[in-house]
């Protein structure tokens, strides 16, 4: 990053980085370009952003009329309360489990590379969802050119992975490396908390108050165009074979730390668990809003994140209420209910939001 940059270039790039919807990321990287400091130690870096913002651009225009067509290019749209990519090795049931899941119609067969597309299925969770994106398999010797476009939407990663497999930790090497060499980290730190009795091997306690990164693990905040993604290893086909030292000999061998749940896709052991750990790993913060005067709307929340405030809600109900929103009303978390609060306080989850303009 370049020396003496502007806040309003480093609240944009915090944006981008948070950012998941295409059109959302395209705002705020010319927002960066916009306030970005213009001298010669940032030629790289503004032409980097160019370089982004055409390529979204045309993402979200769509492809050109008679163009050849090369498979998928274009990345999932966010849906639900997070969007969480569906990774794994050839053969390790990634389908089924996504099926089982979300219901989905996921091709299945007992042969390798069965998935060729993204494909989007819903996972309840309470009065939720999480968008689970099936993908297809990443082996040492070929990924799909456009999987990168992907993935990075993605606000968590489930590698599945079948212990029992041969090649499990040549696959869990390769994944890593193709994802990195595309600027993709897939990272043990997750920002919320969650439960170690959900898992069946659990981070250790980083006394911060969310999940903390591998002792070898270090993040650089120089690059505003590196994705972090919090992954959590799912060890499917539990039902075939099941030995939990097998976790701590994969860590070993490849060197990943990241929390684990044991599952079977086949027999559905473990997949209770899923949602919940998604939930607070996440640090999904549900928001109801409410018109003055009226009863809050319990049917369908708002989903934000831990630590965002009154003014993310307000851009989530509508982009222009965020620029006329005066104050808010709070029932919850505030002191009192109905506490007459501003634009930076901090919601929980549970949280009812009455908006002012």
């Amino acid at each position: 990053m370049p020396t003496n940059v502007t806040p309003e270039y480093k609240r944009a790039k915090e944006q981008f980085q948070k950012a998941r919807d295409p059109s959302e990321r395209l705002t705020w990287l010319k927002e960066m370009l916009r306030t970005v400091p213009k001298h010669k130690g940032t030629d790289h870096l503004q032409a980097e952003i160019k370089t982004r913002i055409k390529q979204l651009t045309e993402e979200l225009a769509g492809p050109k009329k008679g163009a050849a067509k090369t498979g998928p290019t274009h990345a999932i749209r966010p849906e639900g309360a997070a969007q969480v990519a569906v990774i794994g090795p050839p053969n390790t049931g990634k389908s089924s489990l996504h099926a089982r899941l979300t219901g989905s119609h996921a091709e299945v067969g007992p042969y390798p590379h069965t998935t060729h597309t993204p494909l989007p299925g819903m996972l309840a969770y309470e009065d939720i969802h999480f968008q689970l994106v099936d993908l297809p398999p990443v082996s040492p010797t070929y990924m799909e050119s456009w999987m990168p476009n992907a993935v990075q939407p993605a606000r968590a990663a489930l590698l599945v992975v079948d212990l029992a497999a041969p090649a499990c930790v040549e696959g869990v090497e390769a994944i890593k490396e193709r994802l990195e060499e595309k600027r993709i980290s897939l990272t043990a730190r997750w920002p919320g908390r969650i439960d170690p009795r959900d898992l069946d091997v659990a981070p250790a306690d980083d006394g911060a108050g969310g999940s903390p990164a591998a002792p070898e693990e270090t993040f650089e905040g120089d690059d505003p165009f590196r994705t972090h993604i919090p992954t959590l290893l799912v060890a499917n086909k539990i039902d075939l074979r099941w030995d939990p030292e097998e976790i701590a000999v994969l860590e070993d061998l490849t060197g990943v730390r990241f929390p684990a749940l044991a599952v079977s896709a086949e027999t559905g052991v473990g997949l209770g668990k899923l949602a919940r750990v998604l939930f607070h790993g996440l640090g999904v913060v549900r928001v109801y809003t409410k018109a003055p005067g009226r009863p809050p709307e319990k049917d369908k929340p708002f989903t934000c994140f831990k630590g965002d405030t009154v003014i993310d809600v307000a851009r989530l109900v509508h982009r222009d209420l965020a620029e006329s929103l005066k104050f808010a009303r709070v029932w919850g978390s505030a002191k009192y209910d109905g506490q007459r609060v501003g634009k930076d306080h901090v919601l929980s989850d549970g949280d009812v939001v009455e908006l002012h303009e």
